[in-house]
């Protein structure tokens, strides 16, 4: 976050030294103002470029095992350009070097990690292992002691994403 924030001071600066720049080669024909305006749209600039490049520089970032299942766009008031092209929040990523499959009596059973990456003031990450029975397509999670959490079971779509990869 520190080196996010002094982008965006960098880039601001920038900005304000081209206004500058053109307000000097015009002979202080273009108003003062253009400076500051300039700078605050080169902050605003960035952080609208580190938004919506957050997705594709943190899938950069997973290791070549991990395989994306499902990603989440949304949009933020705050953010009033994100209700015309909304911005990626949250992704799911699949750890296929934790990937079990067992052969049970109703069919094969899958054992698995699933990484979940949202983008807030500071990243969050959190993991939780998963068992998914793909004759009825059914995943169940675990809790930290390996135990199911009956509760929290959901039926997914064979089309998934997470299903083709994991029974297929």
């Amino acid at each position: 976050m520190l080196w996010t924030l002094l982008a965006i001071v960098i880039s601001g600066l920038g900005a304000a030294g081209i206004a500058m720049l053109l307000r000097k080669l015009t002979r202080n024909r273009l108003p003062k103002w253009i400076i500051p305006a300039f700078g605050g749209l080169g902050m605003l600039s960035y952080q609208i470029y580190y938004e919506y490049s957050w997705f594709d520089h943190q899938l950069l970032r997973q290791p070549a095992e991990s395989v994306l299942v499902a990603s989440e766009t949304g949009e933020v008031f705050w953010r009033p350009w994100t209700f015309f092209w909304p911005m990626t929040t949250a992704f799911t990523v699949l750890d296929t070097k934790s990937l079990l499959r067992q052969e049970a009596a109703s069919g094969s059973v899958a054992a698995f990690n699933l990484y979940r990456f949202e983008k807030q003031h500071i990243d969050r990450v959190s993991h939780q292992p998963h068992l998914l029975n793909c004759a009825t397509a059914e995943l169940l999670p675990l809790d930290a002691q390996k135990k199911p959490q009956l509760a929290q079971m959901k039926v997914v779509n064979k089309d998934d994403p997470l299903y083709q990869r994991v029974c297929q």
